[in-house]
């Protein structure tokens, strides 16, 4: 097999059709998987992304950006190289990206999930000859409960809080799992606020035909509203600031995939954690690559080593890929523009 796509200084690159994936500096042409600012980054001459996705990316790239864009499921060609975006069920507009040329198909998975999600795009297995995949929960331990069971333990704490109350506050990025978290949830409960950061993305999930319920922007809640009823979803910046005392007496928790590991639970402070994550767990990796047909794996940012491991084992071509992506969305996705 030849090297498609190599990993430069710049990022991941298709020298035979002259652009990058993902860069993480400014490049000519920009083909992107979805808009986390790990992934998308500003400052780049051309962008490329799934067509659900050009609101949000948008948001992060600015209103000068020149974005273009593509269905799911259309080709396009680039200097001679095949490219489409296939849905990868990460966030809004998320896409892995199939590269082919030269008789070589290359998937690029970005970051993805298999659970459904009625804020986004299903994934979608794309058989390919070399599969570059994640690894942000490539462990054992990480198995996602089912989603329903989830929502409704958010549910009840919200209920619980009601009866004490005390405001019920919960932290989740703001690109992404805030959404995810307002669709699920039941909004008959009780009035929903939204941080700054959550309702300018709740306005472009909008736009692109997602539903989700009422939600206020906490800045233009009435002064005589009773926080102690309401659920606020905001992003983990929040956490520990001045913003937060206006709501009182109130509970904390947090939305994530690191809920599943009780340390990092302590860690954040909160007084639940709610085990909800926009990535793939270990089972749901494992059936990605499987559905692939790749016998070339390589392994990107997370438990990467482990998986190669695996991998390997199991009679893989597996390698680990050194790149500068986050475990998960950080802070930096908590101010976008």
């Amino acid at each position: 097999m030849t090297m498609l796509l190599t990993l430069t200084d710049h990022g991941l690159f298709c020298a035979a059709g002259d652009f990058f994936i993902d860069p993480w500096r400014p490049v000519g042409r920009a083909v992107i998987t979805h808009a986390h600012a790990d992934h998308a980054r500003v400052g780049s001459s051309a962008y490329l992304c799934a067509a659900p996705g050009a609101g949000v990316l948008r948001l992060r790239a600015g209103a000068a950006a020149p974005i273009e864009t593509q269905p799911y499921g259309s080709r396009t060609t680039i200097n001679g190289v095949t490219v489409s975006f296939h849905p990868a069920g990460h966030i809004l507009g998320s896409a892995q990206v199939r590269v082919a040329h030269g008789g070589e198909v290359w998937v690029v998975s970005g970051d993805y999930k298999t659970d459904p999600d009625p804020t986004c795009a299903s994934f979608e297995p794309v058989t390919c000859d070399t599969f570059i995949t994640e690894a942000t929960f490539g462990l054992p331990i990480y198995r996602w409960p089912p989603q329903a069971e989830v929502f409704k333990t958010i549910d009840d704490w919200w209920r619980a809080n009601q009866r004490a109350g005390r405001a019920s506050v919960l932290f989740a990025y703001a690109l992404g799992k805030a959404q995810r978290v307002l669709a699920g949830i039941d909004a008959s409960i009780g009035p929903l606020f939204v941080h700054g950061a959550v309702d300018r993305l709740n306005d472009a999930y909008r736009a692109a035909g997602v539903s989700l319920p009422d939600c206020v922007y906490v800045g233009d809640a009435p002064e005589d509203v009773d926080w102690s009823q309401a659920l606020i979803v905001a992003p983990p910046s929040a956490q520990g600031t001045p913003w937060l005392r206006r709501f009182g007496d109130q509970s904390a928790a947090f939305a994530s995939g690191w809920m599943r590991v009780r340390g990092r639970r302590r860690r954040r402070a909160v007084d639940r954690g709610f085990v909800l994550s926009d990535h793939v767990d270990w089972p749901g990796l494992l059936s990605a690559i499987a559905a692939s047909g790749a016998q070339r794996v390589l392994v990107t940012h997370g438990y990467t080593a482990t998986v190669v491991r695996y991998l390997r084992e199991k009679g893989l071509d597996a390698y680990e890929l050194a790149t500068p992506y986050a475990d998960e969305p950080g802070e930096e996705d908590d101010t976008i523009a």
